[in-house]
């Protein structure tokens, strides 16, 4: 059978729940899934295969992505404390698709509608927070690769605190 990768949003260990956002695009596996998916439907979930964990060492953080790092974006957002700041900059299909996100540290969120702006344009205007500065990125594979090169070339960040993710592939409905 098909797998997929996915950052769980949300855990409950009482109530046994277990929170997945799926972005419905193309007609790979997971997506068609989801569009049909119903309550009471059975979904066969492994893990924690373990995700890379952010040390707390950072001043502040830059958080970019498209809607599929969203759950990520999320979860790394409402683990950060109240002394610490985040720009987060998501380029998602349309307005509707923007989302509210809760977190103690003082954060900043940038959203771009794919058809009006371009998300590489965006960052490289963008003024990067103050301090010892962590940079994470999450889109489409070949612009993931992009952005990290404007981010450690343009902008001159570290190479070890500037990550950046494939979520998945231009043309591949395999997602």
């Amino acid at each position: 059978p098909p797998m997929r990768d996915y950052t769980p949003r949300r855990y409950d260990e009482a109530s046994g729940e277990l929170d997945i956002d799926f972005v419905l695009h193309g007609e790979g596996p997971a997506a068609t899934w989801a569009a049909q998916a119903e309550p009471g439907q059975f979904l066969h979930i492994a893990g924690p295969r373990g995700s890379m964990v952010v040390p707390d060492m950072f001043d502040s953080y830059l958080l970019i992505g498209d809607e599929t790092a969203i759950p990520s974006i999320a979860r790394r957002l409402e683990s950060l404390p109240a002394n610490r700041a985040a720009l987060v900059v998501v380029e998602v299909a349309n307005q509707q698709e923007q989302q509210t996100f809760e977190s103690a540290a003082q954060v900043d969120v940038i959203w771009i509608v794919r058809s009006e702006q371009s998300l590489v344009d965006v960052v490289r205007r963008l003024e990067m927070p103050e301090g010892k500065l962590y940079a994470w990125v999450a889109t489409e594979s070949g612009l993931s690769r992009k952005l990290r090169r404007v981010l450690l070339d343009e902008f001159g960040l570290e190479d070890d605190f500037v990550k950046a993710a494939g979520y998945w592939k231009l043309g591949d409905t395999e997602e």
